[in-house]
């Protein structure tokens, strides 16, 4: 083998690497779904959003909660026999109220108990769609977050008190426009939480929780921890599965060329070999 040969079978090799490499993750995570589906009885669905790179020009590209997420989650659960349980793994920062809000009424609308599990976050959009769950286990440190809606770059509840802080004869009409729109976003968001909440707790307070989410008394990126859930009155465990957590392995976030995190990735547990001597 001369060595132009060994150059391009060396370029071959390298430029299938990344699809290589991708078709064993995919594998993985099949094997990994079809024993959890095993082992609970359940139908496993996946929603899992990573800011991802473009492969040549290295712009990332943040992932969210859209109508193709919907369109697949709606096919999943139509998939699914009405008393087999569901098993739903959230990982998103959020999106579009639309979808979100279509994935959780399927989810509110399947007769077997529904699980949401959240590994690390499931913000914005993405506790919305828990919202409709019979259960949520959360690992200890995983958040959820306020479900007010957002008008472009600015929080619909800060549009209105800006708003309101002045008289209508002092403000364009732009302004009025998205103060109008702001008004009708938060009502319709609090009033399909609550639809979704009243199933589980009565109409009162399910009112209740869903204003605190939705009517913007925290910041859009506060964090919700596995206590403020409970103490809103939501049914959260703690007690994740670790397949769930080795699932969110499977879909590993896109690396950088140094890494800003790094460790021996194996259990460090202390004892005669650890401690020093």
């Amino acid at each position: 083998m001369d060595v132009n040969q060994i150059f391009w079978l060396f370029f071959i090799l390298t430029a299938l690497q990344p699809a290589i490499r991708q078709r064993l993750l995919e594998a993985s995570r099949t094997r990994l779904i079809a024993e959890i589906e095993r082992k609970r009885g359940s139908r496993v669905i996946l929603l899992v959003h990573r800011q991802e790179t473009m492969s040549l020009l290295g712009f990332p590209i943040m992932r969210y909660i859209d109508v193709n997420d919907a369109e697949e989650i709606l096919r999943a659960c139509e998939l699914t026999d009405p008393e087999v349980p569901i098993d739903l793994v959230v990982h998103t920062p959020g999106g579009l109220v639309l979808a979100a809000m279509q994935i959780a009424r399927a989810l509110a609308g399947h007769k077997g108990k529904v699980t949401v599990f959240v590994p690390h976050m499931a913000m914005s959009g993405g506790t919305l769609i828990a919202l409709a769950a019979d259960e949520i286990v959360m690992s200890p440190h995983a958040v959820l977050g306020p479900i007010d809606p957002q008008l472009g770059k600015y929080p619909a509840a800060s549009i209105l008190a800006a708003t309101d802080a002045k008289e209508p004869k002092d403000l364009d009409d732009e302004t009025l426009i998205l103060a109008d729109v702001s008004r009708k976003a938060i009502d319709q968001v609090e009033k399909g939480a609550a639809e979704l909440l009243a199933r589980r707790m009565d109409e009162g307070q399910a009112r209740s929780v869903a204003h605190a989410l939705a009517s913007g008394q925290w910041t859009h990126d506060h964090a919700l921890t596995a206590d403020d859930a409970r103490n809103l009155g939501l049914p959260v465990s703690t007690e994740i599965p670790k397949e769930v957590l080795h699932l969110m392995t499977l879909y590993p976030q896109p690396m950088r060329r140094t890494p800003s995190v790094e460790y021996i990735p194996t259990p460090r547990r202390d004892g005669p070999e650890t401690r020093g001597h």
